[in-house]
């Protein structure tokens, strides 16, 4: 009996963990199956919510973060690497992104947003993977709200903030590599982690604070944080995160102008502006409502006594979650994690939108995270709801939610409405006017643009605001006062390279060519890979007779972009005036393979075909050249000319006739003259040929 009982006991002890296992198998399956169909649904809604900003034109900033013409070669990208002013942030991981994307659908908004969204669903995904690995309940809906709230649509909408969504999935990998490196101490898991901070410095600095936030993770699950075993292999990413830090800051403030008088703020100033900004940022969490792309600036007075409230206030409740600690420490470290992550933009460092505003939706993409866990684990331990009742609730939630995000991208989608949004709830907002005012010009509206940079200045003296008006009156032909606001403009932000090349323009155009070169030299300085200005220089340089150096800067400007037809087209000028005609006419053409439309290249590679006999070629060309510009008077005279080599006298004088018409309705009497004399030449030769005898 004790035999049979035994292989009795043995067989209800296999059988036992045979169904443990097939149950814990079948367990498995099925919640694979509920987070394929969770995930789904949740990549389906975000992608629906965002849906109105798909086909969002480029806001502000964007046009500098699409990679720029001069970056868009394989060298620009080596600059992008090499060079720190070659984009407007030194963020090399996002603007080789950008590159990337250029070449896979170039201008098409709709790439741009996709991917973006993408990756704001993917954090949303690994902030899943990090809640379940902590054993924190409500992963999915935790991920869902940080999906679909819509303070995050500033970050996913705008093209821009890439640095953002890209940031946010180095940010959170490697977070979740740390987590399994701090629990399975394999080294490799270690090393994927620091690779993974990294790169997510290179795309955004502000996940310098991964590893303080960590700590704090550590300090939650025990009370306590292991000198040895948890803050020594953290040192690496503090000591690269705060020399990363410390690096962009530097950059922020000579190449981006995150200086000067909208950032003279004293220790207390500063204080004022960080208590006040944590009280908005929750507040916007827990009530998204009235969000602006551009919120007002503060008026920030240490003199003003309720302005010491939000300080107070946050240091109140740090002092409650402190004494809370010993019976619940989760909310002081969902606090501390809201503050450290949130940190380099409140205000203690200089960045360069508070020129703007002290607060912006987009600064707490990952800080958001903290708050929303804590409110989400306290509701789910204090909650009398269950089972449907909990999950309508949770429905409704994110239903408003959506709504919310889908109503705001619309914001996005229309470039006029959104800089009109930004006027009618921040009356004071002088950039969304100096922002519209670059949208009229673009449109042809010149007038109205004037009117929109000169408001922008009524509202605050700004370098953006001079410089665009300086542009605006330019192409309206008022030199003189384009002058003036192009060197205010330098008076407040003396690095603004592009305002010293459009200066050196206006000098070049009214013969100040001495002032225009150290224009174009200035801008160089600036920004030694700016292909217009050595454009730009190389034309002043011809004109001074220095050929030697001008042929320099155009080679430099096409080093920079190969696809420049205006170099080419310069280059091959001074090329055949050296007696270069075959460089010449190579680079002609290459101006031309470029710019299909550029009739000045025409109209030089016929002048350089007719000098080296290819005389009906040469016809074509200024034929072709004409086509695109009837009315200019060097292309009537060459053609002109080119008709008369070949004996066709009668085709050129209405050429000359023309030529004549036009230098008379410019007012230039020397050159109507000069025309004058040929068409009676012309005429002299054609009666001639019709008297001679036969």
């Amino acid at each position: 009996m004790h035999i049979i009982s035994l292989k009795s006991g043995r067989r209800e002890r296999w059988v036992y963990r045979t169904l443990t296992i097939k149950s814990l198998n079948l367990a498995s399956v099925q919640s694979l199956k509920q987070d394929l169909l969770l995930g789904l649904l949740l990549f389906v809604a975000t992608f629906a919510a965002y849906q109105p900003a798909w086909n969002g034109k480029p806001l502000w900033d964007d046009d500098k973060h699409i990679t720029q013409t001069d970056l868009r070669s394989v060298s620009g990208l080596i600059h992008i690497w090499t060079q720190l002013s070659a984009t407007q942030q030194y963020y090399p991981l996002v603007h080789s992104v950008f590159w990337l994307e250029y070449h896979l659908w170039g201008d098409s908004p709709l790439g741009y947003h996709l991917f973006n969204i993408l990756l704001h669903f993917f954090s949303a995904l690994l902030l899943v993977c990090i809640l379940r690995f902590l054993m924190i309940p409500g992963a999915w809906f935790v991920a869902a709200i940080f999906a679909l709230h819509p303070v995050h649509v500033e970050s996913v909408a705008w093209i821009s903030e890439l640095k953002n969504t890209m940031s946010g999935v180095f940010f959170l990998s490697a977070a979740l590599a740390y987590l399994h490196f701090n629990r399975d101490k394999k080294g490799i898991l270690y090393v994927i982690a620091l690779g993974l901070f990294i790169l997510g410095l290179m795309s955004k600095s502000v996940i310098a604070t991964l590893p303080a936030s960590l700590l704090v993770v550590f300090w939650w699950q025990r009370g306590r944080v292991d000198w040895k075993n948890e803050v020594l292999p953290l040192v690496p990413f503090f000591v690269i995160g705060i020399a990363y830090g410390i690096f962009t800051a530097w950059v922020e403030r000579k190449f981006i102008g995150a200086e000067g008088s909208d950032f003279t703020f004293t220790i207390i100033e500063r204080c004022l502006i960080a208590g006040r900004a944590v009280w908005f940022y929750l507040s916007k969490i827990a009530w998204p409502m009235n969000l602006i792309f551009i919120y007002p600036r503060w008026n920030v007075n240490q003199a003003i006594w309720w302005q010491y409230l939000f300080p107070l206030a946050t240091l109140l409740l740090s002092v409650f979650l402190w004494i809370l600690r010993k019976h619940w420490r989760a909310p002081l470290a969902a606090m501390l994690y809201f503050a450290i992550t949130l940190f380099p933009a409140l205000g203690f460092f200089n960045v360069y939108p508070f020129r703007y505003s002290f607060v912006a939706d987009h600064f707490q993409y990952l800080a958001f995270i903290g708050p929303v866990v804590l409110f989400v684990g306290m509701g789910s331990a204090i909650s009398v709801l269950k089972g449907r009742a909990r999950v309508f609730i949770c429905i409704m939630v994110l239903l408003i939610l959506g709504f919310l995000t889908w109503r705001q991208s619309r914001l996005y989608a229309d470039i006029e409405g959104f800089y009109r949004t930004i006027i009618s709830k921040n009356p004071n907002c002088y950039m969304a006017y100096n922002n519209l005012g670059v949208l009229r010009i673009k449109e042809g509206s010149i007038g109205e643009a004037i009117s929109l940079f000169r408001k922008s200045l009524e509202i605050k003296i700004n370098s953006e605001s001079h410089y665009n008006l300086g542009k605006a009156l330019s192409q309206n032909g008022r030199t003189n006062e384009a002058i003036d606001h192009y060197q205010k403009a330098l008076e407040i932000n003396p690095n603004h390279s592009q305002a010293h090349n459009n200066l050196g323009n206006i000098f070049l155009q009214i013969g100040r060519r001495g002032e225009a070169i150290l224009q174009f030299r200035k801008a160089l300085e600036i920004n030694p890979n700016y292909s217009e200005a050595h454009n730009n220089l190389g034309n002043a340089l011809i004109q001074t007779g220095q050929k030697g150096e001008a042929i320099s800067h155009f080679q430099k400007a096409l080093e920079i972009n190969p696809n420049y037809a205006e170099p080419h087209n310069n280059l091959g000028n001074v090329l055949f005036q050296t007696g270069q005609r075959s460089e010449a006419i190579t680079h002609f053409h290459r101006a031309l393979e470029i710019n299909p439309n550029y009739a000045e290249a025409y109209n030089n590679l016929g002048n350089a075909l007719f000098q080296t006999g290819h005389v009906e070629e040469a016809i074509a060309n200024f034929s072709k050249a004409l086509e695109i510009n009837p009315d200019k008077i060097s292309t009537l005279k060459n053609l002109a000319i080119a008709y008369v080599r070949i004996g066709k006298i009668n085709d050129a004088i209405p050429l000359v006739e023309k030529a004549l018409a036009l230098a008379k309705y410019n007012g230039d009497e020397a050159l109507a003259r000069e025309i004058k004399v040929n068409l009676e030449q012309l005429i002299e030769m054609s009666c001639s040929v019709q008297r001679a005898p036969k």
